[in-house]
């Protein structure tokens, strides 16, 4: 029977390192490609990113009277270009449960005022109730039939009766406890608005 001879008994220190080291670049390289797709599965996805981003607004071609709504963060932002009637109408208003905006979590330290706004001809806010959550509708008109000869132009949510002046204060008495949430925003120029970033 012939005997199987392995060498000497030394041992290739060299040859030992060039195979640790590449099966250690081999394994790296393994390991890489089958975590790489599982931490990315973590970071959020592109539209998530544009949700949570700024949204600019041009509000030069929004008419005195009117409202526009933009999406910001998967919520409707209403923008409301008030007229000088509407704006008259804001410091009359006494039936109103926050008329000073004393909760501060509402709206941003700068929009702490009668017209809840940075200029006071547009309302940037939130078009959802604090009560339960219903998008509340735009009612400009003064003293209709169904809101009542008191009624001086506002937001009415349908589904539970809750009532906002044109400044999204709640009155006195309806179901939602608090004044429509202004969200942060500021004027990038005199008709550009970032809504998202104070």
């Amino acid at each position: 029977m012939s005997e199987l001879s392995f060498g000497t008994g030394e041992v290739d220190k060299d040859r030992r390192r060039v195979l640790t080291a590449g099966a250690t670049v081999v394994g790296t390289i393994g390991a890489t490609a089958v975590a790489a797709p599982f931490l990315l599965s973590m970071q959020p996805s592109e539209k998530a990113k544009t949700a949570g981003a700024p949204v600019e607004v041009d509000l030069s071609k929004l008419e005195p009277g009117r409202k526009i709504t933009i999406e910001w963060r998967g919520k409707p932002v209403w923008i409301v270009h008030r007229t000088p009637e509407m704006l008259k109408t804001l410091d009359a208003q006494k039936e109103l449960a926050d008329p000073d905006s004393a909760n501060v979590e509402q709206q941003p330290e700068y929009a702490q005022n009668v017209y809840r706004s940075i200029k006071p001809e547009y309302l940037v806010m939130l078009g959802v109730c604090t009560h339960l959550g219903c998008s509340p509708t735009f009612r400009p008109d003064v003293a209709p039939t169904d809101l009542g000869a008191d009624w001086k132009g506002g937001f009415f949510c349908p589904c539970h009766g809750s009532r906002f002046d044109l400044s999204g204060r709640v009155y006195k008495g309806a179901p939602a406890p608090d004044n429509m949430q202004v969200p942060p925003h500021h004027y990038v120029d005199e008709s550009i608005l970032l809504i998202g970033a104070a």
